[in-house]
């Protein structure tokens, strides 16, 4: 049995990944920045440069697809551009494996580029990374469902970002292999700054207490409850609300702001690459989902010493500790949440005691805890070169 490689030299691992906001794309340019620091040759291929792509490094290659656009197709053909880029990829730079983030179309296009380099004699592992949505809703739409499943069972290696994703994962398909959890993870020390005590006052000139919330505006995240818990909030206490990021819920939400007299109070500042410098200067991060299947968002706002009010769906307890790195609620009780957020608000002994919580356990979750694992797991695929020892399990014990 294989175990490892003694002479393991720095590996070409190919990304797939969505290059937005979303948590998938963040996690996976995040994970590829990490391993090109390490050493590692990192390709993302994607339609366009991932957001977080902002630093050069010599080890990271970006390979754009290109879909061509004819009057024939009503849809291009993303998916089979995607594959045919991979297959350039992995014939031109040699790669040892492709690590594809969110199952559609990711999944697919890396078992069809895998069966084309096969022909040629190559075997290219690919692992397929879930984050959520990809199995929690779209995934589940019996238009992808057939494909989705297939492709997830012919991966060389399967991770999902939380254990209830895992189960979730189960639960709707019927997988014939082990999933592995790898959480996601944070770059601490991105957070690590000193908060812009100018900024803040600009916010919350009279030394209101700062709420904010980051997601992509969707149905999902239920963003009226955000606003309903800061109506509350703010009939206690003097505060303001900070509103990241943008979305197809966008005009209802402020319009909602207006209709509770909330305008002077609420600003939409957008979507933000670097969301760290408003985490750092807020004291509660809201999270209203319907469902996470981790909650990076979160995460994130710990790292930055903000402690979490957010719902107990998906698998949000895994990260929000109840009543040591915030509250959790049930989905759409603003009542309790409200509660939770003036007492926590009124407290500054509390308050204080939560910062410092949430920011334990975002190290838990850091990058360098972390990206270790996808090592361990890329390793296990890793070729062998001709001068490599190979250890088995009898030699090991010898």
């Amino acid at each position: 049995m294989l175990l490892c490689c003694l002479k393991q030299e720095n590996m070409r691992i190919g990304i797939v990944c969505y290059p937005t906001f979303g948590g998938s794309g963040v996690l996976a340019t995040e994970l590829g920045k990490a391993l090109a620091d390490k050493g590692h040759s990192v390709h993302f291929i994607t339609y366009q440069q991932p957001v977080r792509l902002n630093v050069f490094n010599a080890n990271i290659y970006y390979h754009e697809v290109r879909v061509p656009t004819y009057p024939l197709f009503d849809y291009p053909p993303y998916e089979i551009a995607l594959a045919s880029t991979m297959v350039d990829v992995i014939n031109n730079h040699d790669l040892d494996l492709l690590h594809v983030h969110y199952a559609i179309p990711h999944a697919s296009a890396a078992y069809m580029a895998s069966k084309i380099v096969e022909k040629s004699g190559r075997k290219i592992p690919f692992i397929t990374t879930l984050h959520g949505t990809d199995i929690t809703l779209v995934g589940r739409d019996k238009t992808y469902e057939p494909v989705v499943t297939f492709s997830i069972n012919e991966s060389d290696a399967i991770t999902a970002v939380s254990n209830n994703l895992r189960e979730e994962t189960y639960k709707s398909f019927h997988i014939t292999k082990e999933i592995e959890v790898i959480y996601n993870f944070v770059d601490v020390k991105r957070f690590s700054k000193k908060p812009i005590d100018a900024f803040r006052k600009v916010i919350a000139p009279n030394g209101e207490k700062i709420l904010v919330h980051a997601s992509n505006f969707r149905t999902i995240k239920r963003v009226k409850d955000v606003i309903r818990i800061f109506a509350e909030t703010k009939k206690a206490l003097p505060a303001k609300l900070l509103m990241i990021g943008d979305g197809p819920d966008r005009p209802a939400i402020e319009e909602l702001v207006k209709e509770l007299g909330l305008h002077d109070d609420v600003r939409f500042v957008g979507k933000q690459e670097q969301i760290e410098e408003i985490l750092l200067v807020s004291d509660l991060f809201l999270l209203t989902s319907e469902y996470e299947s981790f909650g990076l968002a979160a995460l994130e706002a710990m790292a930055a010493s903000v402690p979490v009010l957010s719902t107990d769906a998906g698998g949000l307890p895994e990260i929000n500790i109840h009543g040591e790195t915030g509250y959790l609620a049930a989905v759409g009780d603003v009542a309790n949440m409200s509660k939770y957020a003036i007492s926590l608000l009124s407290d500054e002994n509390l308050l204080a005691k939560m910062k410092e919580n949430a920011y334990q356990q975002a190290l838990r979750f850091d990058i360098h805890n972390i990206v270790p694992a996808y090592e361990k797991l890329y390793s296990r695929f890793c070729r062998l070169d001709s001068d490599e020892t190979v250890v088995t399990d009898q030699q090991a014990n010898n």
